[in-house]
């Protein structure tokens, strides 16, 4: 049986983010998303793999290759245009057998859910959430799907369609016969809707579910994901550093004198960490990072090749790659009314549910001594901020901050 895996998708809400890079890509632990996904459906015993790309496909494929690495073997199917996840799934009729399982690439699911989905016939994963407004809605009769209700104002329940599947080759009769959504693409959740008056379908309650829809739930993913890893320290440790509690460092990295870092922390390879510098909990950074003295990090992601070198403060933060903050740069995570932050995104204000959220920041972004970057700030790709710039709300890709 084979796994299908969607990785096709952009992810505007991700944005700043996704200019650059697939949502699946985006690093939870030091991992792309979409490896972490993997690594699960292959402890639950797939060794056959189907990935469906689109969108800056290339990245998916240089880093995954033909699976060897990890001892599989991946397929590439490309969607072409995206015209939603039934047509994405269709695209995949010619290279799976009579049964296989589809996962949304940018939601992490548990080994245990996986492999109780591959035992079933038919079965869609259903999860419970606090706010069902944004999913689809799953209506039952005891175990039996009966309906999905995309995106209800007012949800009937909080029971939502986690996007994994067990499906057969009968799938493909209802794909041919499903319009076009609202939406104008053609959706999964249709297909199923005219399935199940034909066909049973069960709705299995899922175990382990992460959704990773805005930026800032990178954040979240990646505290889960460091409380559950375990790892080794292939590193140069210098006198005086202070390590506590569960710490990953990758190989060639330079931990130097009066640095404190306080697990659950990983650290990729050949980065210079130090010296005294303050690494807190649930911290994420890349490989070839360099974190210098006098620095403090919080709770952040800080993607590769880049360098948080001087004097610097960084909570609740995500970091792109090839980023480099000047010396004083500051970001700021804690309103003065302790209230939620409320951030623009893609122009539009969303409620962030959080009350510490420091930047989110794309792609070689640099900054200028002693800039300064509000809460909730979002920092789109090869931005430049100029010494003593302020910076608040949302930043468009390319622009430049004096």
């Amino acid at each position: 049986m084979k796994c299908v895996i969607l990785a096709a998708g952009e992810g505007k809400r991700m944005h700043p983010l996704t200019y650059t890079r697939p949502k699946v890509m985006l690093p939870i632990a030091n991992k792309p998303v979409l490896e972490w996904n993997m690594a699960n459906a292959i402890k639950a015993g797939f060794r056959e793999f189907i990935f469906v790309v689109g969108y800056k496909s290339e990245m998916v494929r240089n880093y995954f290759g033909d699976g060897a690495e990890w001892g599989i073997n991946i397929e590439y199917v490309n969607q072409g245009e995206p015209l939603g996840t039934a047509h994405a799934i269709k695209t995949v009729e010619k290279f799976v057998g009579d049964d296989f399982i589809v996962l949304c690439g940018d939601t992490i699911f548990g080994e245990e859910d996986i492999m109780a989905i591959k035992n079933r016939e038919m079965a869609v994963g259903l999860t419970e959430i606090e706010d069902a407004r944004e999913y689809g809605i799953v209506e039952m009769e005891g175990k039996k799907v009966i309906k999905i209700h995309e995106k209800m104002d007012e949800p009937i329940s909080n029971l939502i369609n986690g996007g994994i599947y067990r499906f057969n080759k009968k799938i493909f009769e209802f794909i041919e016969k499903t319009g076009k959504s609202p939406r104008g693409e053609y959706e999964i959740t249709d297909s199923i809707n005219l399935m199940v008056k034909e066909e049973e379908i069960e709705g299995l309650l899922l175990k382990k579910w992460r959704d990773v829809v805005y930026p800032w739930h990178i954040l979240d993913a990646n505290e889960e994901m460091l409380k559950k890893i375990k790892g080794g320290k292939e590193s140069e440790i210098e006198e005086n550093a202070v390590i506590k509690g569960n710490v990953i460092i990758g190989k060639g990295s330079k931990i130097m004198s009066g640095s404190y870092i306080e697990g659950p922390v990983a650290i990729g390879k050949n980065c210079k960490i130090g010296p005294n510098c303050y690494i807190r909990p649930f911290t994420a950074i890349g490989n070839n990072c360099h974190i210098g003295n006098a620095c403090e990090i919080k709770n952040s992601v800080v993607m590769n090749n880049t360098n948080i070198p001087h004097q610097n403060y960084v909570g609740d933060s995500v970091i792109g790659q090839n980023c480099n903050l000047g010396a004083g740069t500051k970001i700021a995570n804690l309103r003065l009314d302790k209230k939620d932050v409320v951030v623009s995104l893609n122009g539009k204000k969303v409620d962030t549910k959080r009350r510490k959220l420091g930047a989110i920041i794309g792609d070689n972004v640099q900054t200028g001594i002693n800039a300064t970057i509000n809460i909730g700030s979002i920092i789109g790709n090869d931005v430049f901020i100029g010494p003593g710039a302020s910076v608040s709300n949302e930043i468009k890709p390319f622009s430049r901050i004096m």
